[in-house]
């Protein structure tokens, strides 16, 4: 894939005269980290104070831990991937700050007369995986110092991914809300899928990388699309299989349709071929098709989502609530403890996009998503500067993973598409997804560090002829 000209900001390596240090910008990540930890203690007071009329007791103890989490975070960047982008860091701390500041409100709502719980208090349990989280994205910065030696263990990962993936549906405990997506153990449980994503992507990466000259190839023009070659369909057709598997023994539409996107949209990256969306949609248009005609589970989710009112006492009842909860929130929202977003079934993790917006509004809403979309976007450009087709795959598939589980999550809440139980990263109350998303980030701030660091000096800027030694010679 040809790297793009660099436009300004793009590259800290360009436009430098050789020998000037380029800035690490380490100074703006911290600065960035200490503004989103304030936005979350002025959340949560704003929220005590609201609700309960005086600051909570917990209040300090929260701030202490939440701070040293993302103090420990910079110093381990500053020492292990000093280039990193400085965006990356703080806007996962805005964004999971956000998170605890709405599962505390969601907390005290339960608690209240009429609240829809009265038993559960999470955000300290979320507070929790969050410092578990940080643990792996440790563990991955100190581990993996180059990301290219990932390629080597591609394989692995896939068949590491899979078996994560199948593991549910051999389970007879593994089903939650109609979906099996679960290993407990111990009392806890977890979701793999959100660690096999990671996996998978990483093999797409190296798999791409490797085959896709291949891919590339054309075999006839139609419509203006190269279509590929008969026997170059068989990585998408298997892709799809799987994801049809997912849906039909895991009921897991949304772990399907994630995967499947991610797979199509890399080899698009790839190769440059827009025949393989226009492929991949068709075929995910046919497995959704048939799927809907061969199980009831489908039919009854797309119905809910053709017509939600329609079973607003049945299977419908969530959606209906987030569509109320939304439109109570209107331009501004609500405030923060000011409305009834327990109101909304499952609102810490499925929902929580819908008691955002009860209660910071549509503005507040869009402002979360642009937080999004300025950490896709950091990732996408990564995958830009870094100088290896590897690490160019592998940071546009993390970056796009993030991207289109956002959508389809919000697309769920907001009526666009049926729900598929998938969560918001760093947002929704979950430890395997927040866990999962650390290290997936930790990943981009890998890629990165080696996509900023200057290049060797000898490499960058070649003797000049007329630097070199000369000898006159007699004859």
């Amino acid at each position: 894939m040809a790297s793009p000209v660099n436009g300004p900001g793009t590259d800290p390596r360009a436009a430098i005269a050789p020998g000037t240090a380029i800035p690490t910008r380490r100074g703006t990540e911290l600065l960035l980290l200490g503004f989103a930890v304030l936005i979350t203690m002025a959340a949560h007071l704003i929220i005590d104070i609201t609700v309960t009329g005086s600051p909570g007791t917990e209040l300090a103890t929260f701030g202490l831990w939440f701070s040293g989490l993302w103090v420990v975070a910079h110093v381990v960047v500053r020492r292990f991937a000093p280039y990193a982008d400085p965006l990356l860091l703080p806007c996962v701390a805005v964004l999971s700050g956000l998170g605890l500041s709405m599962i505390h409100r969601l907390d005290i709502a339960g608690g209240q007369p009429g609240g829809a719980d009265t038993t559960s208090v999470d955000a300290p349990v979320q507070l929790v995986w969050a410092t578990v989280g940080l643990v792996l994205f440790i563990a991955v910065l100190v581990i993996v110092r180059d990301h290219r030696t990932l390629a080597r263990f591609a394989y692995t990962l896939a068949l590491v991914g899979l078996v994560l993936l199948a593991i549910p549906a051999v389970l007879p405990n593994s089903e939650i809300n109609g979906a099996k997506l679960w290993i407990r153990v111990a009392g806890f449980s977890i979701q793999p899928g959100e660690f096999a994503k990671i996996c998978l992507i990483v093999f797409f990466a190296a798999y791409l990388v490797d085959k896709r000259d291949v891919l590339a190839l054309a075999s006839r023009r139609v419509l203006r699309l190269e279509l590929p070659r008969g026997r170059d369909l068989g990585p998408v057709l298997l892709a799809w299989v799987a994801s049809i598997l997912v849906l039909v023994f895991e009921r897991d539409l949304g772990s399907s349709l994630l995967l499947f996107g991610i797979f199509v949209v890399m080899l698009y990256v790839a190769t440059e071929r827009a025949s393989w969306l226009v492929i991949g949609l068709l075929l995910f248009a046919g497995g959704a098709f048939v799927a809907y005609q061969l199980f009831s589970h489908v039919r009854v989710r797309v119905d809910t989502w053709l017509d939600p009112f329609a079973y607003a006492d049945t299977g419908g009842y969530q959606v209906v609530q987030s569509l109320f909860s939304l439109g109570t929130g209107g331009l501004f929202g609500a405030g923060l403890g000011g409305g009834r977003p327990d109101q909304v079934p499952v609102a810490k993790s499925d929902f929580i996009a819908a008691a955002i917006g009860e209660e910071l509004g549509l503005f507040g809403l869009v402002a979360m998503i642009v937080i999004y979309l300025v950490l896709v976007e950091r990732g996408l450009r990564t995958s830009l500067v870094v100088r290896d087709g590897f690490g160019k795959l592998l940071a546009a598939g993390l970056a796009f993973s993030l991207a289109w589980q956002v959508f389809v999550v919000l697309g769920g809440v907001t009526g666009l598409l049926p729900l598929t139980g998938l969560t918001t990263p760093f947002l929704a109350y979950g430890g395997s997804s927040l866990v999962a998303n650390f290290g997936l980030v930790a990943l981009l701030v890998r890629i990165s560090d080696a996509a900023r660091r200057p290049a060797a000096t000898a490499a960058a800027t070649p003797p000049k002829l007329t630097d070199a030694p000369t000898e006159v010679v007699q004859p």
